[in-house]
């Protein structure tokens, strides 16, 4: 359940706390006083759109906070979950879920468990066909749970087994094609007969290539700097060394070093003559570099970084082709327990089709016998139950419910249904028949009781505290009947502070809620409708 629910800065609302309590929640209160902005941010909370335009103007985000109590949950710290969300004007969302972040699709799914909204215009489960299938076996209950249970394993099985032929190729076409795409990347890698190593000799080679002109002028120069000249001053260097080596040790060193410096200087000349000889390349040479190294380049986006990743890659493919030519006999087997499955499965498929489409009748029934005591006795529902061929996680059953509003009309979808009173009072039908079984703990009226009085007041009120027995509600509502119904009223008013308009919320007391009550009964507060509120307040159901 909501235990507090923190707003800031949306529409007239400023910062507001309110804590919320077990059992039946309805909150009466001023026009424009807030109302509808509450609901706004619980809708945003549950991961609803944002307009920037409901920001407090002024301000630069709003920010939207709840607390729930729900200790079987597997998210909860404690049995309390906190769920927060900010948003900027600049369109950033921040969410989060007991600290950490998430995208609001995340936020969406996550409270989609707990919190159900039903206004005017927002009915959200209900108005989503794939969720229908949901209600109606919450109705069966226990009646069609062990073939579920039956069912759900042998799916869950089917499911592994299609993707094991999927993933080795159990289509005859698709295996094909893979083969011959397999055995495509090892012609075209084998037809490179590529070298370890070879890339790094093309570049070094396609570099020498590039620069050839100045590869040459440079050996050049050094060559001739060199030269013979340089040679023959050392060597007679050496010669007037050599003269004098026998009066003292260093001279004979000194010669010795020079003589040393003397024979790498003729090997580095006679090197850097090989070396003039690297620059001859002709332009068939050119052209081979150019194309092996792009036929390279091809082959990497393709299969690897590198030659040795190329390599690799072609002995994984060759892996890959072995298995797939030897996967007949293995998917031959999978197919025979997919077939042994599917027979199964269609057997508890019948099953569930079968109690379905009785218990359907029955749903049919009680719904329409809540919807007379809603004062819609024209209106009729119809829960539709379509066997087909595809295996679903649930059967292969479809469930719809369909809806005739008045006398001499055609059946239609619920999802198309005209009239937002209408569509509510549908709502709190089905949701009074399913009360027991329905796992959605927190349920939001916005205006249930629009268009409707005397009667079918009293009903929608009775059903709103009937559903309050299995759990938390909270209802705006603008008719007596259903505030004297409650278990905790909040009364909800906005003031003028400072030339700006805030919402408040106050939790009202006995006193307070029978003067409430004759407020909203006639519009005054007297002995009269304080009377009236008494009687009401009377009729309560405990």
């Amino acid at each position: 359940m909501i235990t507090t629910l923190h707003i800031k800065n949306i529409g007239i609302i400023e910062d507001l706390n309110i804590d919320f309590n077990k059992g039946l929640n309805v909150l009466t209160g001023e026009t424009g006083a807030g109302k509808t902005l509450i609901i706004d941010s619980l809708q945003i909370i549950s991961g609803g759109r944002f307009s920037k335009e409901m920001i407090r103007k002024g301000e630069t985000n709003s920010f939207v906070e709840i607390c729930m109590y729900e200790p079987k949950s597997e998210m909860s710290i404690d049995g309390n979950i906190i769920v927060s969300r900010e948003i900027n004007l600049n369109g950033k969302n921040m969410c989060k879920i007991n600290g950490r972040m998430v995208t609001v699709n995340e936020l969406k799914e996550f409270m989609t468990k707990f919190i159900e909204i039903h206004g005017q215009n927002d009915n959200q489960n209900l108005l989503d066909n794939k969720t229908h299938i949901n209600y109606l076996d919450g109705f069966i209950g226990d009646k069609i749970t062990k073939e579920k249970e039956q069912y759900e394993k042998h799916y869950q099985k089917y499911q592994e087994i299609k993707q094991k032929l999927k993933v080795n190729y159990g289509d005859e076409k698709e295996r094909q094609r893979k083969l011959d795409l397999l055995k495509y990347q090892i012609d075209e890698i084998e037809e490179a007969n590529l070298q370890k190593g070879e890339e790094e000799e093309l570049e070094e080679k396609r570099k020498k290539i590039v620069n050839a002109e100045k590869i040459a002028e440079n050996l050049r120069q050094a060559d001739e700097l060199i030269g013979a000249n340089s040679i023959d001053s050392i060597s007679m260097a050496i010669r007037a060394l050599e003269k004098i080596e026998e009066i003292d040790n260093k001279y004979e060193q000194a010669s010795n070093n020079l003589k040393s410096i003397y024979y790498d200087l003729q090997e580095l000349s006679r090197d850097i003559s090989k070396y003039k000889n690297d620059t001859n390349f002709d332009e068939e040479e050119r052209s081979f570099v150019e194309e092996r190294l792009n036929m390279l380049y091809t082959l990497k986006r393709k299969y690897g970084n590198n030659i040795e990743e190329i390599l690799k890659y072609k002995e994984e493919i060759e892996k890959e082709i072995k298995h797939i030519e030897n996967l007949e006999e293995y998917n031959k087997k999978l197919k025979e327990e997919q077939q042994k499955i599917e027979e199964k499965m269609n057997a508890l498929a019948v099953k569930m089709n079968n109690i379905r489409t009785q218990e359907a009748e029955s749903l049919t029934k009680e719904i329409n016998k809540e919807l007379n005591e809603l004062e819609m006795k024209n209106a009729k529902i119809k829960v539709k139950v379509k066997y087909q061929e595809q295996y679903l996680k649930n059967g292969k059953d479809i469930v719809n419910f369909y809806i005739t509003t008045n006398i001499g009309e055609d059946e239609k979808e619920l999802i198309k249904i005209a009239s937002g009173g209408e569509m509510s009072r549908v709502m709190l039908a089905i949701k009074k028949v399913l009360a027991k079984s329905d796992k959605v703990p927190i349920l939001i009226f916005d205006e249930i009781d629009t268009g409707i009085s005397g009667k079918a007041a009293n009903s929608v009120a009775n059903k709103l505290k009937t559903i309050s027995n299995n759990h938390q509600v909270l209802c705006i509502s603008h008719l007596p009947n259903i505030a004297a119904i409650a278990d905790y009223n909040y009364f909800i008013s906005k003031k003028v502070i400072e030339e700006r308009t805030n919402t408040n919320i106050k939790l009202l007391d006995e006193e307070e809620t029978i003067r409430e009550i004759a407020r909203i009964s006639s519009g005054e507060v007297n002995d009269a409708t304080i009377q009236y509120a008494m009687q009401l307040r009377n009729k309560k159901v405990s």
